[in-house]
């Protein structure tokens, strides 16, 4: 019998030893046998069947040491086995095995800037998951390719620590213990070689980035190979796009400090010449008349040459084409380098490729939301020429309904055919229903208790249904809307809501009194054009004031003397006229909102008033900031019997706090009168409203993980005014500072901390505003 061949040996001199002392074992009788039997011992979980698959010996096979080689190798081979050995019992072949260990568990700990699934998912592809077969060398071979990702994002201190704990039942437990340690920073940044332009103009788009004062937001100072290599490329782009052709870098050096936190980067460039373009035309099947593919060509004879302008040519050829159905046409732009008189020629090759249509559009990850719902917000028909107009624009309808947290399209070609594609649309449903049941604090109205439900995809139709029950210590107010944006295949929408509140007077806030009223409100909203939407409303109010002589600026009370009456009921009629060009509804990156509105009291009421208003929003993405420019106006006034009655103080315009001049108590700003019993001017609101306001956020600061949040500095200032003759530049107000708005789990959450720039002495200042548990 053979002794068995030690586990402990290195692979190759493992296998080297269990075959020759299977030689020895198998042909010591005699050089060749036949075998009348195989067995094998030692098995635990795998099956004798599965042995005999990979072994090349079967019943009836003459076997020799060539063979018995051939067997142990492959027996080895299927990574099931930690030891094998070959025995021989008269003419039955015995093999004896030991088995790798089963892993148990597999838990990956102390990994911050790799996710957990990211890790788990790359050792399940590499056979490193529960329940399967323990194999060391796999355990090393991943700890390496870790150690090589985490000093690809700069972190050279890595340390990996494999942990195998041995179990009963021949099973393992493995634990990845990793300790990533801090990114190396980025100390200096040095090109040789570059005489036309600074180091820092080059540098200024880059995203690696000496160490400074703002390192610890922006992480710009990490040093990465990926980020490098990308910046490597803005460096190519950078002389490419102001013409100069024979650019190149020569050679990068990285260097690390002794402690492995301090890295140096050197990058030797040769400039070259600048060239001009010398000619420019268009070549191939261009499809459309050659005219007006012409107009989108961006690069003229005698302009400097400029890669930037190439591709933004060929671009927009490309997008022409894509939206007359001709998916995959290309532009090759083809240069002609004249070096001795430093020009370009350029040819526009044009590459239409077939004409393409849509055979399928699909949908995934819509759970909880009707098909229905998202194909009438489809642009892209199925069996229609392809559009990539209509497949980006479809795409924003879908992101503008507010019910998904994401939309991604891709566009796959048909197998075996050339001219039809599938486009699918993957979204990510973000929560459309709450019930909300406690308690929140504004400024406005002190601790408020809430009880609401609103679901603004009912049953998964898209309708909008609310109802709201509200109590603070100045009011209460009970309500239910109902919304059906497609009451027609036209898109045109419908809603309706009944609401009751009550109002009671609170000094701090020096805008109210008391009141108690109910109203009824339907309104249309019909699509003029594919940004463009007009809607009409009617409604009724009823409400009922309770003013106290010597409590009250006089105005209110002259108003009530006129009207000879306490109760005030009024049929109103709204409109109004938007555009909305946003690509988000509720995180909005760009586009624009234009809203005009009027509201009109109608003959028969009480009080004949109207209002118009206009709320005027713009956004532009600047790189990792956006900015938002606002303008917000209304003018109130009256006509027929109202005339003489006057303008109800109740429909009045009032500035200050956060919804409007940040940094001002809440409604203080604007004309006010004398109030006998405060001994001071209390605000009576305005009939003219001009408020404009800047604001650059930075919605990436807090990750993706925070969708919705922002910081933003802002820029406010405005006014509201009794009437056009009282209109005064010397009255605006401004203030500016910071502001965070966070959709925190526990409820919206809005802080800012105004300083006013522009203030008349009497002016309530109050820095620091912020509101909670209601939304921004």
């Amino acid at each position: 019998m053979m002794r068995s061949v030690s586990r402990h040996l290195p692979p190759r001199r493992l296998l080297f030893a269990a075959v020759m002392y299977s030689f020895l074992g198998v042909v010591r009788a005699e050089e060749l046998h036949v075998v009348s039997d195989i067995r094998v011992d030692g098995l635990r979980r795998i099956a004798m069947g599965t042995v005999l698959t990979y072994l090349p010996i079967e019943r009836g096979d003459t076997v020799d040491s060539t063979k018995a080689a051939a067997a142990v190798r492959a027996l080895y081979k299927t990574g099931f086995f930690e030891d094998i050995r070959l025995d021989r019992q008269g003419d039955i072949l015995v093999i004896t095995v030991q088995e790798r260990p089963a892993i148990n568990t597999l838990k990956v700990t102390g990994n911050k800037d790799i996710q957990s699934e990211d890790l788990l998912k790359g050792l399940n592809e590499n056979g490193m998951a529960e329940g399967d077969t323990f194999n060391r060398l796999v355990l090393d071979k991943m700890g390496q390719e870790l150690t090589r990702q985490y000093q690809n994002r700069g972190k050279y201190n890595v340390e990996i620590t494999p942990t195998v704990s041995r179990l009963d039942r021949n099973r393992v437990d493995v634990e990845i213990a990793i300790k990533e340690g801090k990114a190396a920073r980025i100390q200096h940044i040095n090109l040789v070689g570059n005489d036309k332009f600074a180091d820092e103009d080059i540098i200024d788009t880059w995203e690696s980035a000496e160490h400074n004062w703002l390192s610890w937001y922006r992480r710009d100072d990490q040093y990465s190979r990926e980020k490098l290599s990308g910046d490597l490329e803005k460096l190519n782009n950078y002389y490419l796009d102001r013409g100069y052709v024979d650019f190149n870098i020569d050679s990068t050096q990285v260097a690390i400090s002794a402690d492995r936190t301090d890295m140096f980067i050197t990058a030797d460039i040769t400039e070259g010449d600048q060239y001009k373009v010398s000619s420019v035309q268009l070549t191939g099947d261009t499809v459309l008349p050659k005219v007006e593919l012409e107009k989108l060509v961006l690069v003229s004879e005698g302009q400097i040459f400029s890669r930037r302008l190439l591709e933004l040519t060929s671009d927009s050829v490309v997008a022409t084409l894509g939206n007359i159905g001709y998916a995959f046409a290309q532009v090759n732009p083809v240069p002609d380098i004249d070096r001795e008189s430093k020009t370009v020629g350029i040819s526009l090759q044009v590459v239409p490729g077939p004409r393409v249509n849509v055979r399928q559009i699909s949908f995934k990850g819509n759970t909880r939301t009707n098909e229905e719902v998202l194909r009438r917000e489809l642009r892209q028909l199925e069996a229609s020429w392809y559009s990539q107009a209509a497949i980006d624009r479809s795409k924003i309808r879908l992101q503008r309904l507010g019910l998904f947290e994401s939309v991604e399209v891709d566009t796959k070609p048909v197998p075996d055919r050339n001219d039809q594609v599938d486009v699918l649309y993957t979204i990510k449903e973000t929560s459309s229903g709450e019930f909300q049941a406690g308690l929140g604090y504004s400024q406005d109205d002190g601790i408020t208790a809430t009880l609401s439900l609103t679901q603004r995809n009912f049953l998964g139709t898209g309708r909008t249904f609310s109802a709201n029950v509200t109590r603070s210590s100045t009011s209460e107010r009970y309500g239910f809307t109902v919304a059906e944006p497609y009451l027609t295949d036209l898109g045109v929408g419908f809603s309706y809501g009944v609401n009751w509140s009550k109002t009671r007077y609170d000094s701090d806030d020096e805008s109210s009194y008391d009141s108690q009223q109910g109203s009824v409100s339907t309104s249309a909203t019909i699509p003029l054009s594919e940004n463009n939407a007009l809607t009409v409303g009617l409604g009724w109010d009823t409400r009922t004031l309770y003013l106290y002589d010597g409590y009250y600026p006089p105005s209110y009370l002259t108003f009530l003397d006129n009207l000879g009456t306490n109760r005030i009921d009024s049929w109103t009629l709204r409109s109004g006229w938007s555009i909305d060009t946003r690509n988000d509804l509720l995180t909005p990156t760009g586009g624009a909102y234009y809203a005009l509105s009027g509201e009109v009291a109608l003959p028969g009421s009480d009080v004949t008033y109207y209002k118009l208003d206009a709320d005027l929003r713009r956004y532009w993405r600047m790189g990792p900031t956006l900015l938002l420019a606002r303008g917000e106006f209304g003018f109130g006034g009256t006509y027929g019997d109202g005339d003489q009655i006057g303008y109800p103080f109740y429909r009045g315009y009032y500035a200050g706090g956060v919804g409007s001049l940040r940094g001002f108590r809440d409604n203080t700003l604007g004309p006010c009168e004398y109030v006998t019993y405060y001994n001071d001017c209390r605000p009576t609101g305005g009939r003219i409203k001009t408020l404009a306001g800047l604001e650059v956020s930075m919605p990436g600061l807090f990750g993706k993980a925070a969708h919705g949040t922002q910081l933003a500095w802002f820029l406010d200032a405005g006014n509201v005014f009794a009437g056009t003759d009282t209109i005064d530049g010397e009255e605006v107000r401004a203030s500016t500072g910071l502001s965070l708005r966070w959709r925190s789990p526990m409820g919206p959450i809005s802080i800012s901390y105004g300083l006013p720039i522009r203030q008349k002495e009497d002016d309530e200042i109050e820095r620091l505003q912020f509101t909670f548990g209601s939304q921004f």
